[in-house]
């Protein structure tokens, strides 16, 4: 069985919608090609998520595997902490500032 087939439901939903997102250069019945995020569109992608739930890098970087590298999503969150959008909790998560 691979990875894949193991995952939730809900984490397959959410990378529906991260994927959803992203530009699709080629398509056919085998392969889906997409474009990588830029830096805004990896930070409002990083915000959806992080809206649903307080997440930890490896979470994050699981959740964007195949498509940010952990050194991108760890710049990008270090943008939106700079920017007062998100804040590093104690314990090591993530949070979207302005969300229970």
């Amino acid at each position: 069985m691979s990875v894949k087939s193991k995952k939730s439901r809900k984490t397959k939903e959410s990378e529906g919608e991260v994927e959803s997102k992203l530009k699709v250069v080629y398509s056919d019945k085998d392969v889906v090609v997409m474009t990588a995020p830029n830096e805004e569109e990896l930070k409002q992608i990083l915000l959806d998520l992080l809206t649903e739930k307080p997440m930890n890098l490896k979470e994050l970087h699981s959740k964007l595997s195949g498509i940010a590298s952990e050194d991108k999503i760890r710049r990008a969150l270090a943008s939106l902490s700079e920017n007062r959008q998100v804040t590093l909790l104690e314990d090591g998560r993530y949070a979207k500032l302005g969300t229970d």
